[in-house]
């Protein structure tokens, strides 16, 4: 599996949809916050995953640092700004593959991990060399180049993107990307194609298929139905889709009018309410109290 075309070089990082042209392999940090160090804040079994991945063994979960999104309401901002994390090399990872699966984990699953490719693909490869037969899960905000995401077909299995905005001026203000949407579509275009149908197994854990999730924000219920539209219409059965109430006002937006509260019960339920309108049926919903910093986990290191 060649990973050539993403490692950056002298020319810099265009690993995302920004490319930043930062020079990570010398130290320079891109617009991730990362140089090109494997740097990983937790990893360790995760139970507050879709029913499907986390299934009664829990999720394998590998949260690495940094972020090209940074979303002004980030819900992991401590890792997603590149404060928490341990630098590891690519042999570790592996490593820490196998204890997830020996504390019997459902799946492996990499958080964030797009910014780490050139290295994560060759953790994968060893770990699948040695007969790692457990699912690979690849959690990520969305804002992906699909000519990257190639380099990892035949190693990832479940795919479990966001989809935040169909509104661009909306990406444009809460993650600093007014191309977002467009980005977020091709690279969902990719996804699918690598994973196909949806596949689970007699106990209803997914083998392969994707799982498009979508945080319902305050006041966005607009735009929230535009990505049910557009995620029915465009991909009907060939997805999951993931509708979250979770929104925390974590403090570092509490100034913030729009981004301050929860979202309401009358808000989610109108989503949740328009996908039963819609028809859609593949969809996974949370029950109320599902928001809370008691959902964050910390990145303490731990697995690490």
């Amino acid at each position: 599996m060649g990973v050539n075309k993403s490692i950056p070089d002298k020319k810099g990082c265009m690993l995302c949809p920004r490319e930043c042209m930062a020079d990570r392999a010398h130290g320079e940090t891109g617009y991730c916050g990362m140089p090109m160090e494997l740097t990983v804040a937790r990893a360790a079994l995760h139970f507050w995953e879709e029913p499907c991945i986390t299934g009664k063994g829990g999720s394998g979960t590998v949260f690495f640092s940094g972020c090209t999104l940074r979303c002004v309401f980030c819900q992991n901002f401590e890792i997603a700004a590149g404060t928490a994390g341990k630098r590891i090399c690519p042999e570790r990872l592996t490593e820490i593959f196998w204890e997830l699966k020996e504390q019997g984990a459902e799946n492996i699953n990499l958080v964030t991990a797009g910014h780490f490719l050139p290295l994560v693909i060759p953790a994968l490869s060893a770990a699948k060399a040695r007969g790692l037969e457990i699912p690979i899960v690849y959690n990520t905000s969305g804002y992906e180049k699909a000519d990257v995401l190639q380099q990892l077909n035949g190693l990832v299995d479940i795919w479990l993107p966001d989809y935040k905005y169909r509104d661009s001026v909306l990406a444009k203000r809460l993650s600093h990307c007014a191309d977002y949407p467009k980005r977020a579509e091709i690279a969902l275009t990719e996804m699918v194609r690598q994973a196909g149908k949806p596949v689970f197994d007699s106990r209803g854990m997914m083998k392969k298929g994707v799982i498009v999730r979508h945080l319902v924000l305050p006041g966005c219920v607009g735009d929230s139905k535009d990505v049910l539209d557009y995620l029915h219409d465009t991909w009907g059965e060939q997805i999951w889709i993931s509708i979250l109430s979770q929104y925390t006002p974590l403090p570092h937006v509490r100034d913030d009018p729009h981004l301050n509260r929860r979202v309401t019960d009358a808000e989610y339920g109108e989503v949740v309410d328009y996908a039963c309108f819609l028809g859609m049926k593949q969809v996974y919903i949370q029950e109320g109290g599902c928001a809370g910093e008691s959902f964050i986990p910390a990145f303490d290191y731990t697995g690490v």
